[in-house]
C-alpha cells in the first residue's frame, strides 16, 4: 500500500529504538513520511526481543510500534556503516536517535557530522533527562521518568497506599509524540531560512507536562497535591463510581451538568445540600459526595446507568478492558484499529493512526519490517552498486534480509 497523508515526500532517517523513538516516527510514517528504520547489527532492535506474545515468529510489541516504515541493518561501528548514513543523510529531512548522550558523536554521526553533508538537516532527539543539565548522562526508562516528574505521587489510590505508576508508558508516549510536534516546527522555520537544528525532548519533560493541573495548584498553593484515585482534583464529581454490577465514569465537572445528573439519578435533594450546591461546596466534601453517589449508583446495572445518562446529556462512559476498546463501535468508526499486511505473517490488526486530515489524510500504509528487510531496496535507492552493496556485506557493515 502507497504511502498517503500530509507528509509525503518527507524522509525521515530512525535510528530510535524501544518506544519513545519510534512513536514519533510511527506517527510520522502513518501521516505519509518515508521512514527509514536503521537497526543494529546482528541484534536489531531490543524490541524485537520483547516477548511473549509474538505474532508467527515476530514480536507483537515491535509489530505495533514500527509500521509504515522501511528497515535496513547498518554496524555503524564499520567505516562502511557510518559511510551508508552519511549519504542516505545528505537528503534526509530528518533523523531522530534515542542513545546516550555522545554515543552518536563517538560514531562519527553526530549532529556536526551531518550537518556537514546536509546543513537542512533537523536532528531529533530523546532521551531520559535532556542534552543539558545535571542529569544529562544519567540513562532514564518510563518508570524513573514518572517518578521523578512528580506523575507517581499522583497516581493510585491515595496518601498511605504504595506508589503506583500510570499503566501505560505514559512519558515514552508522551516524549515521542513531542518531539514529532517539535520536528513538525522545526520544519516549518527550515522552510523559512533554509537551515536545520537540533530539537531535544526527554522522558522527564514529558512527566512534568502531565502534571500541569497539579502543578497549578501547588504553585499556587504551596502544597503538593497527592493521588486520588480516579477523582479530579479540580472538579467534582468527576470519577468512576461502583453499579450493582462493576463501574462506570462519570464527568458532571460542572455546574450544568451537576445539575443535570441529579436529576438523572433521581436525587434532586442533592443539589439543594449544602454541602454540594457548588463545585467549592462539592471539592471540601468529595469523601461524603462519593459516598451518596455511590449508595445511589449501586441500585442499577451498569448499561442501566449509562442508558439514563445519555438520554440526560451527562457525560458518563463505560471502563473496558483492552480488548473490548479494540471492539468498541466508535473505536472501529475511527479506524482505530486496522489491518496491515506483513512480508512473512499476512495480515495483522494495528492501531490506526488518531489524528484524521479532511483532505490528506493518512493511515498505515503497511505492516512493520522484517529484520533487513529493506536493506537492498534503500541500498540501491540511494545509489549504491552491486560491487558496493557486496563491499558492505563482506565488511559486515550492511546485513541483506535473510532468504527463506
Amino acid at each position: 500500500m502507497e504511502a498517503k497523508g500530509p507528509l509525503r515526500g518527507l524522509k525521515v532517517i530512525d535510528l530510535s529504538h524501544v518506544m519513545a523513538g519510534p512513536t514519533c516516527s510511527l506517527m510520522l510514517a502513518d501521516m505519509g513520511a518515508d521512514v527509514i528504520k536503521v537497526e543494529r547489527i546482528p541484534d536489531g532492535d531490543d524490541v524485537r526481543r520483547s516477548i511473549p506474545p509474538t505474532v508467527g515468529s515476530e514480536s507483537a510489541a515491535f509489530l505495533m510500534m514500527n509500521r509504515s516504515k522501511r528497515g535496513i541493518a547498518l554496524d555503524l561501528k564499520k567505516e562502511g556503516g557510518r559511510r551508508v548514513l552519511l549519504r542516505l543523510a545528505e537528503s534526509a529531512d530528518v533523523l531522530i536517535e534515542n542513545y546516550r548522550r555522545g554515543t552518536m558523536e563517538r560514531l562519527g554521526v553526530g549532529y556536526d557530522d551531518l550537518k556537514a553533508v546536509n546543513p537542512r538537516i533537523i536532528y531529533a532527539a530523546i532521551s531520559g533527562f535532556g542534552r543539558s543539565g545535571p542529569y544529562k548522562d544519567r540513562p532514564g526508562f518510563d518508570l524513573i521518568a514518572q517518578g521523578l516528574s512528580g506523575l507517581m505521587s499522583i497516581t493510585g489510590e491515595g496518601e498511605g497506599r504504595p506508589p503506583v505508576k500510570v499503566g501505560a508508558p505514559v512519558t515514552d508516549i508522551t516524549a515521542g509524540l513531542l518531539l514529532a510536534l517539535g520536528i513538525m516546527s522545526a520544519c516549518y522555520e527550515r522552510d523559512k531560512t533554509g537551515e536545520g537544528q537540533i530539537v531535544d525532548t526527554s522522558l522527564l519533560e514529558a512527566g512534568i507536562t502531565h502534571t500541569y493541573w497539579q502543578s497549578a495548584i501547588c504553585m499556587a498553593t504551596g502544597v503538593s497535591p497527592v493521588a486520588m484515585g480516579s477523582a479530579h482534583p479540580l472538579n467534582a464529581p468527576y470519577q468512576a463510581v461502583q453499579t450493582s454490577d462493576g463501574w462506570i465514569n462519570i464527568g458532571a465537572a460542572n455546574q450544568a451538568n451537576w445539575l443535570r445528573l441529579v436529576d438523572a439519578i433521581g436525587a434532586p435533594a442533592l443539589a439543594e445540600d449544602p454541602r454540594f450546591l457548588v463545585n467549592h461546596d462539592r471539592m471540601g466534601h468529595l469523601e461524603e459526595l462519593s459516598t451518596a453517589l455511590g449508595e445511589i449508583f449501586a441500585r442499577k446495572s451498569s448499561a442501566e446507568w449509562l442508558d439514563v445518562l445519555a438520554e440526560a446529556g451527562v457525560p458518563a462512559g463505560p471502563i473496558l478492558s483492552i480488548k473490548e476498546m479494540h471492539e468498541n463501535e466508535q473505536t472501529i468508526a475511527r479506524d482505530m484499529v486496522v489491518e496491515t499486511d506483513h512480508a512473512t505473517l499476512g495480515p495483522v490488526r494495528t492501531l490506526g493512526l488518531p489524528i484524521k486530515f479532511s483532505r490528506t489524510p493518512g493511515g498505515v500504509c503497511h505492516a512493520a519490517p522484517v529484520y533487513a528487510q529493506h536493506s537492498e531496496e534503500v541500498l540501491r535507492e540511494y545509489g549504491f552498486s552491486d560491487a558496493e552493496i557486496g563491499a558492505l556485506v563482506e565488511e559486515g557493515a550492511v546485513q541483506l534480509e535473510a532468504v527463506g
